[in-house]
């Protein structure tokens, strides 16, 4: 481990021999069995990209607040736009940010039969008054894809799996990119910009402004600072990777403390995985990994579902209850419904949560 907290590694090494690939796969496995997040270079973004993105989400929110409300998310069923300052939840509390959440471009599903999770299949709402977002948010999502496809067959390899596995599995994949301002606050005690979880699906690759910290990891029961390192991305697990390999792969709960007041702070995480109506199945691990596989995490509130889908979509009724009410009120009150039941039994048994 580095003074910082976490692992980095160095993705081009995947290109520099079979012996530099291999370490890289050796530390990718051991950084992603004890933290589940890392730092890494090497990914081929150019710093003219990263600075284009940069002015481009700073253009957005300096946008005057109607052409920002103009695409607000609660117009969009498919929980896409721009969600205004405590407009998100996690944990049930509000989180202190704006954003602009953008998914893959397709057109809404209107079969009565579909899946439920097939709601969040739609168009993305974009500002009309900077369509240079657009260009560069599609530049940005291509090259990460990119990345993100190189690191999941390194993965497979030092998991003792075909290169291939995680292609097979993954269909055509569910991208989403959060464009995130941290307003500073005036109170100097630690505010939540975004509460403490783990991410639904498979690999998440964040960037954050140079030089702005916030972002801290859950290691050992304390909170570790991980400030951002330059031409590096922090990486992150999800989920659904820790379900495919029966806790041998981690996903480790993160959180962010909002900068204080006159500061802010730009971040931009994407996040890769299967496509909604895919599951991963478990990976046949080596006997001597298996042995070290610590299983899935029990958590009665999170329940982990190995269809995305299903993940995908209780994390976004959660995280928006606004948007849930107004379009998918069916959808809450069926699951409402759903956890009577257990509360119930809890309440019976002298449980409690």
């Amino acid at each position: 481990m580095t003074e910082l907290n976490l692992p980095i590694l160095d993705l081009s090494r995947l290109d520099a021999g079979a012996e530099a690939a291999a370490q890289f796969r050796d530390e990718l496995r051991a950084a992603t069995h004890d933290v589940g997040f890392f730092y890494l270079t090497g990914t081929g973004v150019s710093p003219a990209l990263e600075a284009r993105l940069h002015r481009a989400a700073r253009g957005f929110f300096a946008l005057p607040e109607a052409d920002k409300l103009a695409i607000e998310n609660v117009n969009s069923p498919h929980f896409r736009g721009y969600t205004r300052i405590g407009g998100e939840r996690t944990q049930g509390k509000v989180d202190w940010r704006e954003q602009i959440d953008i998914g893959p471009e397709r057109e809404a599903v209107t079969e009565p039969d579909a899946p439920d999770f097939a709601r969040l299949i739609g168009p993305n709402l974009w500002p009309e008054a900077q369509p240079e977002l657009r260009d560069v948010v599609t530049e940005w999502h291509d090259h990460l894809s990119g990345v993100a496809r190189k690191l999941l067959r390194a993965w497979a390899l030092s998991l003792g799996a075909a290169e291939n596995y995680f292609d097979e599995h993954f269909g055509e994949p569910s991208t989403l990119i959060k464009i995130v301002r941290y307003p500073g606050k005036e109170d100097p005690t630690p505010q939540q910009g975004v509460g403490a979880h783990k991410d639904s699906g498979v690999l998440t690759l964040l960037w954050v402004e140079p030089g702005k910290g916030g972002l801290q990891v859950e290691r050992d029961g304390q909170w570790v600072d991980a400030p951002p390192v330059p031409g590096a991305f922090v990486v992150n697990i999800g989920e659904l990777l820790e379900h495919a390999t029966q806790g041998y792969l981690i996903a480790t709960k993160h959180r962010v403390i909002s900068p204080k007041y006159p500061d802010d702070r730009i971040s931009v995480p994407f996040f890769f995985n299967p496509a909604l109506d895919k599951r991963l199945p478990l990976i046949e691990l080596p006997d001597e990994l298996a042995a070290q596989a610590r299983g899935v995490t029990q958590d009665p509130s999170n329940p982990i579902h190995a269809l995305y889908g299903e993940n995908a979509l209780k994390s976004r009724l959660r995280a928006h209850p606004d948007v849930a009410g107004i379009h998918h009120a069916d959808l809450v009150a069926a699951r409402a419904a759903a956890s009577e039941p257990s509360a119930r039994e809890a309440v019976a048994s002298g449980s409690s949560a």
